[in-house]
């Protein structure tokens, strides 16, 4: 009969987890199995693996064949490995007590590994809360300071000088945009008017002294008759 160990679905909908089985390939996927070799939750950060490795060498060594997906859990798991190292002991190449002490390397070096990912994972996860703390209180404290703002007194005075304005139907922008130029021509029309009274004043002189000597003349004149 020809077997693989393969997952078994379980949980609720859009939350699955499986059962690590070893079934008859032509049976149902969540169908009857023959022996439940673990659990694993993909759910989880890491994902939760729990798993029998002697059980699965066991039934890989039987000649059961894993799906893609268990493959894959049991190499995580070191089943293959172990598998490995075992072929290497009935072939002589090193003896059991090696082979155990190779695993139990692998295993520690893996299991830092795996810490070290979660670590990794954890503080990722505080920094991201950290991060959209500080942008809340960034926000928070430009509202409170739009809000002062608008409370202050002199925005309380300028509120009021605009609503006065509207009430009278027109804006203190238009009113001052309105007013500046007749400032304006009020200054051009001072400025024009003084300037001719400058230069008339300072004509009269220059007339009488071309007068005096017209006079000086005639009067040198007269004798000569």
């Amino acid at each position: 009969m020809p077997t693989k160990i393969r997952l078994q679905r379980h949980g609720r909908k859009s939350y699955a987890f499986f059962h690590i089985v070893v079934a008859d390939s032509r049976a149902p996927r969540d169908g009857k199995n023959i022996e439940k070799l673990g659990v694993y939750n993909p759910n989880t950060n890491p994902a939760t693996i729990e798993l029998d490795v002697d059980g699965a060498l066991r039934w890989l060594e039987n000649g059961a064949q894993p799906t893609d997906t268990c493959r894959a859990i049991l190499s995580y798991k070191g089943v293959l490995y172990k598998k490995h190292l075992s072929g290497g002991v009935k072939k002589g190449a090193f003896s059991q007590e090696e082979a155990d002490a190779r695993f139990d390397k692998w295993l520690n070096e893996k299991s830092n590994k795996i810490q070290e990912g979660a670590n990794a994972i954890s503080k990722a996860q505080d920094k991201a809360k950290a991060d959209a703390l500080k942008s809340e209180e960034v926000k928070k404290a430009a509202i409170a300071a739009k809000v002062a703002a608008k409370n202050s007194p002199l925005a309380e005075e300028v509120e009021g000088a605009t609503e006065e304005a509207t009430e009278e139907g027109e804006a203190p922008a238009e009113v001052a945009a309105e007013a500046a130029p007749e400032v304006v021509a009020e200054e051009a029309v001072t400025a024009v008017e003084e300037a001719p009274a400058v230069e008339a004043v300072a004509e009269e002189p220059a007339a009488e002294e071309a007068a005096a000597p017209a006079e000086e003349a005639k009067e040198e004149e007269k004798p000569a008759e």
